[in-house]
């Protein structure tokens, strides 16, 4: 399988990822935020147990050091984490890179890194989140593609199943979901019509 996978859905708690997990879904980003390090490491090593014997990959959000401590083995970071984090630590110990990006500059530091994939969003309008970046749209991404080449892109923010289709077409590898899933009535079934859509990909 691809890493990321095209579904990729980003959760905030270890009962996502289990669920998540049961479902057969790939890749899951955990993304919690304002944790100490005592509460960000326990909860790196409950996910951890949630996917342990499962294909199903856990990416760790921001807390790189529980990562490493914890034997993770994929990293998301934001621009401002990657900033601060130590990325000599990250790579010996053997953790892949993902990495957050919203306009040139932020794309040009990322690929200083030399990241496994680079996140382009928010693609769509979301509440989710306070953005400082206006929604980038469907041609962003194709744009994104050409100047990243071979590394995986993953678009994000406000996308649903029904702009799967568009979103893939215009050169993202990945799509990362998080209210299509975790807002929706029914996840269960919604998390299903991602894997149906996607396996026709692969």
């Amino acid at each position: 399988m691809p890493y990321p996978d095209p579904f990729y859905p980003v959760v905030d708690s270890v009962a996502w990822v289990a669920r998540l997990t049961k479902l057969g879904v790939g890749t899951i980003q955990l993304r919690a935020k304002d944790l100490d390090d005592a509460k960000a490491k326990a909860l790196v090593t409950e996910a951890l147990a949630a996917t342990s014997g499962t294909p199903t990959r856990l990416v760790v959000n921001d807390y790189w050091r529980a990562a490493i401590d914890c034997g993770a083995q994929h990293l998301h970071l934001g621009q401002e984490d990657l900033q601060t984090a130590d990325i000599g630590a990250i790579r010996r110990a053997g953790l892949t890179l993902g990495v957050s990006t919203h306009d040139e500059d932020e794309l040009a530091n990322a690929l200083k890194h030399d990241p496994d994939y680079v996140a382009l969003g928010p693609i769509f309008f979301t509440t989710l989140k306070a953005m400082r970046f206006k929604p980038q749209g469907v041609e962003r991404i194709t744009v994104w593609k050409k100047a990243v080449g071979d590394i995986p892109l993953v678009a994000i923010g406000g996308i649903k199943l029904e702009h799967a289709p568009e979103i893939f077409a215009a050169g993202a590898d990945s799509i990362a979901v998080v209210s299509d899933i975790t807002m929706n009535a029914d996840p269960d079934a919604r998390t299903r019509a991602w894997l149906g859509q996607y396996a026709e990909m692969v």
